[in-house]
């Protein structure tokens, strides 16, 4: 990257966060920073804030520093050499730095001129990618930038000592651009940037203590002292979550400001008699839900409720209610599902559930891309006439040719595995405001749960019916103990040899698909290999001397749909033994009998994921077994995962685990909002009570100013916050 500063800018002060990067710094070096962050704008350069500060005096540990990584240090040159090199014409220079304990090694090929600048006892920062020779650490053609450089050439001493004492930010950077590039951007940036107008309205700035917004973006950016960057980062961070928390409150007013019809059971109608039939008893936890879903449905503002809960605590039958609360007043319930697969299932269940005669009035319709085209015609001829009163579909709900008598609510069957606009253009198929309800079996901590479904009201049920043998769980090191791996498949027909049932999930189809329903294949230890595959793990089943005679098939997401679900009706009515599948089984398929989930490369999937996964298993009077089988090596985070779920049943704290190992540095993420949206200083763990602070501010701002007219700053910094994406998704969620 080119030094902005070879650019013509404009004149100080004449540019805004909104403005465009390249009218600050020009159209090089703009371009390179887009390429490399994404950034477009002023304001997102700017909250491209230092990961951390050093001192000129300070040295870094290089014996700890991470092989094939981007690092930046600052250390002191120890000796500097040039030798000829043996296999080609040229030489190399090879300069030795250290931290005063480890030594790392800087060289440059063909560059003679590198022994002038690097002379012993010279201090700088050092930035390149860590890789090892002959079992020495070393950088090759790394970036520097030598202090002496810097020194003020001035008489006066205090001068001196500030330059000295000054903290240096180190930036997040990349190959090509180095961090103090990005510093000496910055600096630019800081020097044309004009007014900023604060979006924390002055009585809460002062009654936290916080700095002006443009004087906090000069510190954390530019500091004199450890003093600047902290105080800084209190005031950027605070502001972080106030915007936001003030977006998806609005939001939620928003949201309850539309009209929909209310929806309440008739007396002696469908709701009772669902319930009057049902076999046992709900938990505790289903009533209080049922009851806060039923307020909802009453109201004449539509419902926006999201329904966390453990995987198989009955999620589904509180829907199911609610969808006949709806078909009681006339209206009609669709459930949006995210594989063919899961639509499948969910009809199926439901029908059984209902009984003959509630589905006969009913009529529990399911919508797929993959339907043969007559069948497909009789499903939307149902839907668009009303007579079918619960639809049940995929994607294919959203398309042009699927029209509803009267939607009255859109329930969402775990709501991360879709986009924006598939929900959106589901709830504009209502001819008023549908009533929607979210659910997701990946319990979310409660400030994870604030900070981005703070738009909607959120129920949870934790209790789990009665009746459940529970689930036993073993992780299986094969780095630690390799010969466990015959053990694995000798259990497993075990299982089979008392009358059960076996999923086997791998990461991957094969070797040139490894991934499968969108769902990506987490990133391996570098010395674990490739993952583990459907196909290579089928034909080794198959071949297992104690699994011969087993009925082995496969189940993924490359399987035409009438294949998956020929697969899964074979499975689901005992005619399969062994089901080797991809993460399309990761929620709702409900099998009592299966009893044994063995998870190959566990470590290839994420907390909450292998818990959803352990959840198909032990769910009726059978005793589950899971093996998390991973090649993982003792005390990587990948290990620490899986051992994790291997500790707890508990979904809940799993959840709390998965975003501490995670550091949850993407909440918001761009699966769903949009790359830029994520958080940049607030961290949901370490900062819960600051969110609920922000919070609390926020409401009261919107109290007074609901569509913030008296707080320009706040409804500015509202929109800026978020790009398009990110915002489409809080006005969609």
């Amino acid at each position: 990257m080119t030094v902005a500063a070879a650019e013509p800018s404009v004149e100080p002060g004449s540019f805004a966060l909104e403005s465009k990067l390249a009218t600050a710094l020009g159209s090089r070096t703009a371009q390179a920073i887009e390429r490399a962050f994404g950034y477009r704008t002023v304001g997102e350069f700017l909250s491209h804030y230092p990961r951390r500060y050093a001192m000129r005096g300070e040295l870094t540990a290089l014996d700890s520093l991470p092989l094939d990584e981007n690092v930046t240090i600052v250390a002191e040159v120890l000796e500097v050499r040039e030798r000829p090199m043996r296999q080609r014409r040229g030489s190399i220079v090879e300069a030795k730095i250290s931290d005063g304990n480890g030594v790392l090694v800087l060289t440059f090929f063909n560059q003679s001129w590198r022994q002038n600048e690097l002379q012993p006892g010279r201090r700088g920062i050092f930035a390149g990618k860590v890789g090892s020779y002959k079992g020495a650490r070393q950088l090759a053609h790394p970036d520097y930038e030598l202090f002496d450089d810097e020194t003020p050439r001035t008489v006066d001493e205090a001068e001196a000592v500030r330059w000295a004492q000054a903290p240096i930010p180190i930036y997040p950077a990349t190959s090509t651009i180095a961090s103090w590039q990005l510093a000496k951007s910055m600096a630019l940036v800081l020097d044309g940037l004009g007014r900023v107008d604060d979006p924390l309205p002055a009585e809460v700035r002062e009654a936290r203590g916080l700095e002006g917004h443009r004087r906090a973006l000069e510190l954390i950016h530019r500091p004199s002292t450890e003093g600047d960057w902290k105080g800084a980062r209190r005031t950027l961070r605070f502001t972080e979550a106030f915007v936001l928390q003030t977006a998806l409150l609005q939001r939620r007013a928003a949201l309850r400001s539309h009209a929909a019809i209310e929806r309440r059971p008739t007396p002696g109608g469908l709701l009772e008699r669902f319930d009057a039939a049902l076999g046992f008893e709900l938990t505790d936890d289903q009533h209080e839900v049922g009851r806060e879903i039923a307020e909802d449905l009453a109201s004449a503002a539509p419902m926006n409720r999201l329904v966390q809960g453990e995987v198989g605590s009955g999620k589904t039958l509180v829907a199911l209610r609610a969808m006949l609360a709806v078909a009681d007043s006339g209206g009609q319930a669709a459930l949006l599902a995210p594989t063919e697969v899961l639509a499948a299932q969910h009809v199926r269940s439901i029908a059984k559930v209902l009984g003959p005669e509630l589905s006969a009035e009913l009529i529990p319709t399911l919508v797929t891309g993959q339907l043969p085209a007559a069948e497909r015609r009789k499903a939307l001829l149902r839907v668009a006439a009303g007579q079918a009163r619960i639809v049940v579909g995929t994607h294919a709900l959203m398309g042009d040719r699927v029209t509803f008598a009267d939607l009255g609510l859109v329930v969402v069957d775990e709501q991360h595995r879709f986009g924006v606009e598939q929900r959106e253009a589901l709830r504009l198929k209502g001819r008023t405001a549908p009533h929607v309800l979210v659910l997701t079996a990946t319990p979310i901590p409660r400030t994870v749960a604030m900070t981005v479904f703070g738009d909607l009201d959120v129920s949870t049920i934790r209790q789990l019916p009665a009746g459940r043998a529970g689930i036993t769980s073993q992780v299986v090191p094969l780095a630690i103990r390799p010969a466990w791996r015959s053990r694995i498949w000798e259990r497993l027909a075990e299982e089979l040899a008392l009358g059960r049932q076996a999923f086997v999930v791998c990461p991957a189809i094969d070797q040139k698909q490894a991934e499968d329903d969108g769902e990506p294949v987490e990133p391996a230890e570098a010395d674990a290999g490739p993952a583990a595959t459907v196909i290579a793990t089928l034909a080794e089943l198959r071949e297992h001397p104690q699994l011969g005679s087993a009925r082995i098939e496969a189940l993924h997401g490359r399987m035409a749909a009438d294949e998956k679900d020929r697969v899964m009706r074979a499975f689901a009515a005992g005619e399969i033994d062994v089901l080797v599948a991809t993460t399309v089984i990761e929620v709702g398929v409900d099998v009592p009998n299966a009893s044994a989930m063995v998870v190959v490369d566990a470590d290839r999937f994420g907390v909450s994921q292998l818990h959803q996964l352990r959840g198909r298993v032990g769910r009726g009077g059978v005793p589950g077994l899971c093996l998390l089988v991973t090649r993982a090596t003792p005390g990587s985070v990948a290990l620490q995962r899986v051992e994790a779920v291997a500790a707890t049943l508990d979904g809940f704290e799993l959840a709390q685990v998965d975003l501490e190992l995670r550091q949850e540095g993407d909440v918001l993420g761009a699966r769903q909002s949009g790359g830029r949206s994520s958080l940049k200083l607030l961290r949901v763990v370490r900062d819960a009570e600051l969110i609920g602070e922000a919070r609390g501010h926020a409401a009261a701002v919107l109290e007074a100013d609901p569509g913030l007219d008296g707080h320009a700053a706040l409804a500015e910094a509202v929109r800026r916050r978020l790009d398009d994406e990110a915002s489409e998704f809080l006005s969609k969620s």
